[in-house]
């Protein structure tokens, strides 16, 4: 197969992609990207005034001015303890999701080895965190280690699970097509199945991108001493309620970023749009 026979190929299902946006719905004013700010400002305006008239004990719920001062008093310490969880949910995050996209393309190319592996996969995935946690603390042990895997193993199903689905949703008159122009199996997985996956994987990523952040605390909450959820379960042991609501505030930014890093990274490699994937 020529360079052109490819390119005619591999273009029908991501044109149709292309075409149908323009049809879909309208993109929304820039206005309404300050909505979640005004609702998020109301609701800080309104806590600041419950707790006030209320007189809500601090080690219940500190005001927002409360843990604002913490924030900047406690900056340092929030920092230190920030970089290692912010260090274990990144690698936790590229190791999960690497293992889970090797493992969709094995599964895409052996359907018996998907029969075979991917029932286990959802059994282990159906363990709740918090119980498969304490045994991987015990295998790994109480370092950085035991935090990442825990964080690669909270990534691993949606990316597997998305990644299996996208590089199968390939449109089948042009699977039909390639086959018909003697394609290769390389030719047909990098020119059809990955662009048709692209979309799939990207919306398991902006998932796994604030799940990673779990992961990493509750490794963190199950043993260490340092990181935010240590930072966390101190705070609520020794009742500093405003430590503890600016490490929450803390962590839950961390995860915002990395979400909006993904879906940077997302506007720029996915140059068409695909309707809805879910």
């Amino acid at each position: 197969m020529d360079d052109r026979q490819t390119a005619v190929i591999a273009e029908p299902a991501v044109a149709r992609r292309a075409a149908a946006p323009a049809l879909s719905r309208p993109r929304p004013p820039r206005s309404q990207a300050l909505l979640p700010f005004v609702a998020a400002a109301v609701l800080v305006i309104a806590w600041q005034v419950l707790a006030q008239v209320f007189s809500l004990p601090i080690y219940i719920a500190p005001t927002p001015i409360q843990i604002v001062k913490t924030l900047v008093s406690e900056l340092p310490m929030l920092m230190r303890n920030f970089v290692p969880t912010a260090i274990e949910s990144l690698i936790g995050f590229l190791l999960g999701n690497a293992i889970a996209i090797a493992v969709a393309v094995l599964f895409v190319h052996s359907r018996r080895l998907e029969a075979a592996l991917y029932p286990i996969a959802v059994f282990v995935n159906t363990i709740p965190i918090l119980a498969k946690a304490p045994i991987l603390v015990l295998i790994f042990g109480l370092g950085m280690t035991s935090k990442v895997v825990i964080a690669a193993f909270i990534c691993f199903f949606p990316t597997l699970a998305n990644m299996v689905r996208g590089l199968t949703s390939v449109n089948p008159q042009s699977l039909e097509l390639m086959r018909v122009l003697s394609a290769s199996r390389a030719e047909v997985f990098w020119k059809l199945r990955v662009p048709s996956s692209l979309p799939f994987l990207f919306s398991a990523l902006k998932i796994a991108s604030t799940t990673s952040v779990l992961g990493a605390i509750v490794g963190e909450w199950i043993g260490a001493d340092l990181g935010l959820g240590a930072l966390i379960i101190e705070a609520t042991h020794n009742f500093r309620s405003p430590l503890l609501y600016a490490t929450v505030f803390v962590s839950s930014a961390w995860a915002v970023v990395f979400f909006a890093v993904v879906s940077f990274a997302e506007r720029r490699i996915v140059t068409w749009k695909q309707g809805e994937v879910s």
